[in-house]
């Protein structure tokens, strides 16, 4: 979640001051992009990955306490359930050889992280949901031991004022209630930064929205929840009702949710944060001493720490991010529709056709968010996470103008790809690296393999093998983390499991 907050009542006024301040803040923000005092363009990025843990039976383990005092490091931290953990890697340049880097450093934490997770008998798993889950697993008293939790979801949960409702249709159909925001804690996924420089950010964060739906087609990684099959990424649904304030009366007024794909394209980042005032009350009223405008008065630069603070508890599937490094300030946009897995190789692979795409259609002359409305988009992203690789995708027709409906795995074939690789080729990235990468996505769209195909169909290979349900979910979790560990991209995972003919 990453708010960092200490638990404490608040007031009948706070939220009115907060509010005030807020304002205070956006216009601080307005100020600072006026004045030109952002960063230089660097072509920085960064990654996180959000992780489970899970035994040798494939079932969840509620020890990232004790996992994370023997890892003893601060680029593992906590997450919301006690079954997850979080990675960082530091920011990197983009260009060169920069991803096999970030390949490298990240089999090298997640090696160690396993050495020392097996001290507390677990194991790190990469996936978007665990299949193995229970409704009993996502309960209160299984939240992290953290005061930012504990406030975030009694606020949540003050503001619902009802019990949270899990309705979720797919193969099959979840129907389900919690009394805490706890269920949220089964998503994990990947958040891929990028720093740009205001008069970019627009461009750059329409161009993530366009093509978030073909993010998650290739990359679906969540079929399951509580036993059920459900969406090929079950994460955007499980994670919009798991945080979702609004009770019935105010989803039938539209009022928006706080888990959001958005509603237009945007000219600047200000918009995004200002509509993030607009439209959502703070959950957390907690102040700070800074008064933005007299810092920016005397030369200074305002950390912006509320703003920055309500940000944080409004989830866009790309969200815009405000922050001072080294006494300047930058901004970036955070990209979260990725779900975690299944291998270092497949999670690199995705980051590659991500920066990648970006970059090209951020810098096209006639930029696709130009000619795909964006209720299109947003339709787009809906589809491709009910039916991931096997996804028909609304996209501007090349040349001729208009929509047309085309199956992901052609777009991404035929279009993209070939556009991720000239937006490779912008950042400098090695070409062999280039080509490993992209030819791991292209592999998945000749194959129609992902990790969420890959689960289901071994899933059912177990079932066909006579195992019962819980069990079959249970054998595919081992059996993926066997096969995660051995680091091959999911396409060339074999489906089933050894002595069974598959």
């Amino acid at each position: 979640m990453g708010e960092k907050a200490v638990a404490g009542g608040f007031g009948l006024s706070d939220r009115q001051r907060y509010r005030h301040k807020l304002q205070q803040c956006l216009e601080g923000l307005a100020r600072l992009l006026a004045e030109k005092r952002f960063d230089r363009p660097r072509n920085l990025m960064g990654l996180e990955i959000e992780l489970n843990l899970a035994g040798a039976d494939g079932m969840p383990r509620m020890v990232n306490a004790e996992v994370l005092s023997r890892i003893a490091s601060s680029d593992f931290q906590t997450e919301l359930g006690m079954f997850n953990l979080e990675v960082n890697i530091a920011p990197h340049r983009l260009d060169g050889h920069v991803l096999d880097q970030l390949a490298e450093e990240l089999r090298t934490g997640l090696g160690y992280a396993e050495r020392k997770a097996s001290e507390a008998d677990s194991g790190i798993v990469m996936i978007g949901i665990l299949p193995t889950l229970g409704e009993g697993d996502l309960v209160s008293a299984n939240l992290s031991d953290a005061d930012r939790y504990t406030l975030l979801n009694d606020q949540i949960v003050a503001a619902r004022g009802e019990d949270f409702t899990l309705d979720i249709s797919g193969v099959e159909t979840l129907s389900s209630t919690s009394s805490s925001i706890a269920p949220e804690s089964a998503c994990t996924s990947v958040q891929l930064h990028l720093q740009v420089t205001p008069s970019r950010f627009a461009d750059v964060w329409n161009a993530a929205q366009a093509v978030a739906a073909v993010q998650v087609a290739v990359g679906a990684n969540s079929p399951f929840l509580f036993g059920k099959e459900l969406w090929r990424e079950s994460r955007p649904p499980l994670f919009e009702q798991a945080t979702d304030t609004r009770p019935p009366e105010l989803r039938a007024q539209g009022v928006r949710p706080r888990t959001w794909f958005g509603e237009r394209w945007v000219d600047s980042a200000y918009d995004l944060f200002e509509e993030n005032l607009r439209y959502f009350p703070p959950l957390l009223p907690m102040h700070n001493d800074e008064d933005p405008l007299r810092v920016l008065d005397e030369g200074g630069v305002p950390g912006l720490h509320e703003l920055v603070l309500h940000n944080g508890t409004i989830y866009r599937w790309n969200r815009p991010v405000y922050e001072v490094v080294d006494g300047v300030p930058h901004l970036r946009v955070e990209n979260r529709v990725l779900p975690a897995g299944p291998t270092v190789a497949d999670v690199i692979a995705n980051a590659a056709f991500y920066y990648g795409l970006v970059r090209a259609l951020a810098e096209d002359a006639r930029p696709v968010w130009s000619r795909l409305p964006f209720e299109a988009a947003h339709r787009n992203f809906d589809t491709a996470c009910r039916y991931g690789i096997d996804a028909e995708l609304e996209w501007p027709r090349p040349g001729r103008g208009g929509i047309t409906t085309v199956p992901v795995v052609t777009l991404v074939r035929d279009e993209l790809l070939p556009l991720a690789a000239a937006g490779l080729d912008a950042w400098n990235i090695e070409p062999a690296d280039r080509d490993l990468y992209l030819g791991i996505i292209e592999e998945r769209c000749r194959r129609r393999v992902n990790g969420a195909s890959w689960q289901a169909d071994t899933f059912h290979r177990a079932l066909e093998a006579g195992l019962a349900r819980d069990a079959a979910l249970a054998a595919t979790t081992r059996r993926y983390s066997e096969l995660m560990r051995e680091g091959r991209p999911v396409h060339t995972w074999e489906v089933g499991f050894p002595g069974t003919g598959g």
